[in-house]
């Protein structure tokens, strides 16, 4: 068979698939955190456009992409499918590994397919300006690229160990109109207090948050845009699961597992969600979510209601979560740094569809060298746990002929610095204590 496949532009899919009707045991609706009752749209409009909530409260199973969106998307995508036969013989494996590469985009990972469309909505309702948070700068970069496309301002707060670790990640979002700042800063309320209470700190996803949605919610000309957990997220990125299903019947293949590292859970859902269907009616497919040992919201967390931000201004999700308190260490897969999963991922967890895999640092960069020496693409380090996820399970028996699909979510060029302190023997696996998660999670909501 041919290496890679890859489909025409008349083949990309011109509807997203909505996952949630399909669902076994459905999703719990977000709560308003003073009244303990479901969010009103009214409320949620202060900070996201009313085309975004739609989407996010939706239970149409197909909803169509928007041409001009589709313009953009067309830039890149379809996204290649490739079988990774190189890796395949290093492992010496009988199993066939399929990746998804959506390292391919203008900013080199999975982030544009939300952010262009989240752009898009924005711009059809008159706002200005958005505000956004990043952790590996990933989806910073593509928001900045997709607000550049719409002729709107972008301001990003990005994790603040990731911002001095991955200095080109600002660059990128500057080169295409975003203003970037450290998470805690100096230019909200919430992060005043953090840097007063902990000067130190390597910041986390949940303070960059909180940072953006107080930016968002004091201007008229601003909303806010989240790059994964929620549900129009995972709306947006069904477009790879979506390809990649066209692609792998051209390939003559159906996966027997389909893997995706998780943080937040959208670049995992997205190549996973479209096979929900398949499952459903009989087909033996497992899904595998990679996460790091030192930020285990799946393995470790807990299913309950909980905030998205440390300064407790979402509404209260239903999700896996390690509570909002959590701030992990600054390990280098910074997108993978969040105390919380989404819930449309947390619903297969508890419906026992999704298998969590917890994973440590070196093994992860271990196999993304593999994978640069057999492939010939470095991987970003939050792909690198998808990457060995893909080979533990190759080489469970390896005279197993089972077929892998697994999500590259992302190449590694802009975070080489990672790569010099794996090889300077800098970086150490660390599971984070129990006892902090425990702490953590005590601070959770009473409902």
């Amino acid at each position: 068979m041919t290496k890679k496949i890859v489909l025409r532009d008349d083949e990309m899919p011109t509807q997203w698939y909505n996952v949630v009707p399909d669902l076994p045991g459905g999703l719990q609706p977000p709560l308003d955190p003073e009244t303990k009752q479901p969010i009103t749209p009214e409320k949620l409009g202060r900070v996201f456009p009313m085309s975004i909530l739609e989407q996010e409260m939706s239970t149409d199973r197909m909803i169509d992409i928007p041409e001009e969106v589709l313009d953009i998307l067309k830039i890149w995508r379809p996204s290649p499918l490739v079988r990774a036969t190189n890796l395949e013989k290093a492992l010496g494996t009988k199993a066939k590994i399929f990746f998804k590469n959506e390292g391919v985009s203008p900013v080199g990972s999975h982030k544009p397919n939300s952010a262009v469309a989240q752009a898009y909505y924005n711009k059809i309702e008159g706002v200005k300006r958005i505000t956004t948070e990043t952790g590996a700068g990933q989806w910073g970069s593509a928001l900045s690229f997709a607000t550049s496309k719409f002729g709107i301002e972008c301001k990003v707060y990005m994790v603040r160990v990731s911002f001095d670790q991955k200095p080109y990640r600002k660059s990128i979002m500057q080169t295409f109109g975003g203003t970037v700042v450290a998470s805690p800063s100096n230019e909200t309320n919430i992060g005043r207090s953090i840097l007063e209470k902990m000067p130190d700190t390597p910041g986390s996803l949940g303070i960059a948050i909180s940072e953006a949605l107080e930016d968002a919610a004091t201007r008229e000309d601003t909303k806010y845009a989240l790059g994964s957990v929620l549900n129009h997220v995972v709306l947006h990125q069904s477009i790879i699961g979506l390809e990649a299903k066209k692609q792998m019947e051209i390939a003559g293949e159906t996966p027997d597992v389909i893997i995706g590292c998780c943080g937040g859970g959208s670049n995992f859902a997205g190549l996973a969600v479209p096979y929900v269907p398949d499952y459903l009616e009989g087909k033996k497919i497992r899904f595998v979510g990679t996460e790091p040992a030192s930020c285990p919201s799946i393995t470790s967390g807990v299913l309950a209601y909980d905030f998205g931000d440390v300064a407790q201004s979402t509404p209260l999700m239903y999700m896996y979560t390690l509570g909002h308190d959590f701030i992990p260490p600054g390990i280098h897969a910074g997108g993978l740094r969040y105390h919380g999963m989404a819930p449309i991922v947390s619903a297969m967890v508890r419906e026992k569809m999704v298998e969590p895999m917890k994973l440590h640092q070196l093994e992860c960069f271990e196999a993304g060298v593999l994978f640069a020496k057999t492939e010939g693409i470095i991987p970003a380090p939050e792909t690198c746990h998808a990457i060995r996820g893909a080979i533990v399970e190759a080489t469970r028996d390896l005279n197993e002929p089972k077929t892998i699909l697994f999500n590259f979510s992302g190449h590694g060029l802009i975070d080489m610095g990672s790569y010099d302190r794996f090889y300077n023997g800098e970086l150490h696996n660390y599971d984070y204590p129990e006892e902090e998660i425990l702490k953590s999670m005590a601070n959770l909501p009473k409902i």
